[in-house]
């Protein structure tokens, strides 16, 4: 059988400072006239908000997405949608509404159950072009999710993390605007700086054969490393905001190669723990890179010279010390006793598939261990 690869980097992507001054336009072009707009309870009491929701009057708000999005999220979107008469979707926030967003879109025209359309079910196989319009306005630099075909939603029969990927997914429009991030608070500009990094450093270590996922990954994580230690230093350094949005874009492109342990250690985190995605994949990430290091002590080495040199686990131990994380999951409220649980959940994640070196749960358990 021939080793065939599919590549693909289709998202429309209007970016810079002051793009989101475009979405009257944008609406327009796709003859949305009634918006369902989904965001946060948080970003709902913000400026960032209100200047989105006065460039979109006709918009129906639905800001009740959870930090990690559920199940129930969406279904109430849908009632949202469908109540309202709306004839489209824009998605405002960071990764959990823009994915709640996405997992909405695909619900209004898509009969069956979330769970039917799971990536480990070959749910991408149910999913089909029959979908409204749908614009995605990033106002963190982190899960890139504006750009990726991708959701990740917590399923109600589980509670379990679940990926729901297709092209169809992929927004009609993302709007990159980096002047929406300059009011984050610093301890979501470190996590979502880190989940940043994390699918860029992932990406590029991640088995399969995608030399343009590994170009992109590869200066997507320099970029982070050189940026993100700026805006933390300087809130309102635009372009170090500029550079960290485009970072977050790239490990978004990047990881349609793939992802790895990491990803699916910190899933069960932020499902059972309420730890935030991207600090969990801050804390997680060296101890998941000395465990791969027999199988990728090559890329390793092209990595940390993007860091400027050294070892690349310190360097990036050294990363977090910088941007403030705290480097145990005990430091988090996770308790020693929910480990073995985690493992459980890990094991089922499919991130792991990709992972550079084999890993069992055991693996996995010894990992969250280490990171303890």
């Amino acid at each position: 059988m021939r080793n065939l690869t599919r590549f693909a980097f289709p998202t429309s992507i209007l970016f810079g400072a002051g793009a989101v001054e475009s979405l009257p336009d944008e609406l327009e072009k796709r003859g949305i006239r009634r918006p369902l707009l989904v965001t946060d309870a948080g970003l709902a009491r913000t400026p960032v908000f209100a200047k989105v929701a006065a460039l979109a009057p006709g918009a129906v708000v639905y800001s009740r997405v959870e930090p990690n999005p559920t199940e129930q999220n969406v279904l109430e979107g849908v009632a949202a949608y469908g109540e309202n008469g709306c004839d489209g979707i824009v998605g405002l926030g960071g990764g959990s509404p823009l994915d709640a967003a996405k997992a909405i879109r695909l619900k209004v025209t898509h009969a069956l159950p979330l769970a039917e359309y799971d990536d480990l079910l070959d749910g991408a196989e149910r999913i089909t072009a029959n979908v409204p319009p749908y614009l995605a306005i990033a106002t963190t630099s982190g899960t890139g999710s504006e750009v990726s075909r991708s959701t990740v939603i917590t399923l109600a029969a589980t509670n379990r993390k679940t990926v729901i990927f297709s092209p169809h997914l992929i927004p009609s429009l993302a709007i990159a605007d980096p002047e929406l991030t300059l009011a984050l608070p610093p301890h979501i500009t470190a996590g979502t700086g880190m989940d940043a990094f994390t699918h860029n450093v992932e990406a590029y270590l991640s088995r399969g054969y995608h030399p343009i996922c590994d170009a992109v990954g590869i200066r997507g994580a320099r970029l982070a490393w050189e940026n993100l230690p700026r805006v933390m230093a300087r809130p309102d350094d635009l372009e170090a905001r500029t550079s960290m949005m485009m970072a977050s874009i790239m490990g978004a492109i990047a990881f349609q190669k793939g992802l790895g342990a990491t990803h699916s250690l910190a899933h069960p985190l932020s499902s059972d723990c309420g730890m935030h995605h991207g600090t969990a994949n801050a804390v997680l990430l060296p101890h998941v890179l000395e465990f791969n290091r027999p199988a990728v002590a090559d890329r390793l080495a092209d990595l940390v010279e993007q860091f400027g040199g050294g070892e690349a686990v310190e360097r990036v131990r050294e990363l977090n010390r910088i941007v403030g994380i705290a480097p145990r999951l005990r430091d988090f409220g996770v308790r020693e006793e929910q480990l073995p649980a985690l493992a459980d959940k890990a094991v089922q994640d499919g991130c792991h598939q990709l992972n550079p070196r084999a890993c069992s749960r055991e693996d996995l358990l010894e990992m969250y261990r280490a990171a303890y």
